[in-house]
């Protein structure tokens, strides 16, 4: 992660002669990240409210600063990835602490250490930092991509993953507000999208895995199949497997992965399933 190769590249600086600029801790860079503030200001005098993904803090450390600046009323919220929130613990101990990183979709913001010039500037002009899951990162890089056709990295899509339903900032006081949303980064390996858009999928409850439990006899699929079917579910994976069933030799496990259209459509699934006699295992939609 970043924290191994900032000490690499220190070690270099000291074998070698170099000069070591840090990428979100260097005062000009810093500055450099003040003139999004300054923009934000020109082209939307009226806005209520700026959310900035947070990793070293120096981006949010230069846009609170302008924005505090030009327009003391308009509120500055952090977001941190849960798995790496290092600014939420540095406030709470009042100065840059280590953290533990665990491997997270917002990669570009796992820093086990804030800066220490951005930490001292962004908690006088920041008025809240959130964290945000993996699961509603993976669901805003998927809100992008579809809705605005634009690939952003998880990190830069975790001011948005906040502000979606569900989210640390889905608030009564946030609603119908002019709010600004930077897209801070769109470094992400082509096989981490694909795998980041399944999980978006699964989020938004579009692609659904669940076991059903059928009898081992000729039409046994078939009939559940049918099911699926009529339901419009389309069928992305099946497994049959009787090996792990030990109840009765007479039934099969079929593991199922179907794309759907959403919460609604699988819950309408589930129950047509339920109906029909099936046993299931899928505890991911809640029909109740």
């Amino acid at each position: 992660h970043i924290g191994e190769s900032k000490e690499y590249a220190e070690s270099l600086v000291e074998n070698e002669g170099l000069v070591y600029v840090n990428g979100y801790d260097d005062p000009p860079i810093i500055a450099g990240a003040g003139t999004i503030g300054i923009e934000i200001i020109d082209d939307l005098p009226e806005v209520d409210a700026v959310v900035v993904p947070v990793g070293g803090a120096g981006l949010i450390a230069g846009i609170s600063c302008a924005i505090k600046t030009l327009k003391p009323e308009c509120k500055v919220y952090g977001v941190e990835p849960e798995f790496c929130a290092s600014y939420c613990k540095a406030l709470a101990a009042g100065k840059p602490v280590p953290t533990e990183v665990t491997p997270t979709l917002a990669d570009g913001l796992a820093v086990p250490v804030v800066g220490p010039r951005a930490f001292e500037i962004a908690r006088h002009y920041v008025d809240e930092c959130v964290t945000t899951t993996e699961k509603m990162i993976s669901l805003a890089v998927l809100r992008l991509i579809e809705n605005e056709k634009m690939v952003v990295e998880g990190g830069g899509a975790t001011g948005l993953a906040a502000l979606l339903p569900g989210g640390a900032l889905d608030r009564p006081e946030l609603k119908g507000k002019n709010i600004v949303v930077p897209l801070c980064g769109g470094n992400i390996d082509t096989t981490v999208l694909g795998r980041v858009i399944e999980r978006g999928l699964s989020a938004d409850n579009r692609l659904c895995n669940f076991v059903a439990t059928v009898t081992d006899r000729p039409g046994g699929i078939a009939r559940l199949t049918k099911v699926l079917g009529d339901n419009e579910a389309s069928i992305k994976d099946i497994y049959h497997e009787r090996a792990w069933l030990h109840t009765n030799v007479d039934h099969v496990h079929i593991k199922c992965v179907v794309e759907l259209q959403g919460k609604e459509h699988a819950i309408r699934l589930k129950r047509a399933l339920l109906d029909h006699g099936y046993k299931l295992d899928w505890d991911s939609v809640d029909i109740d």
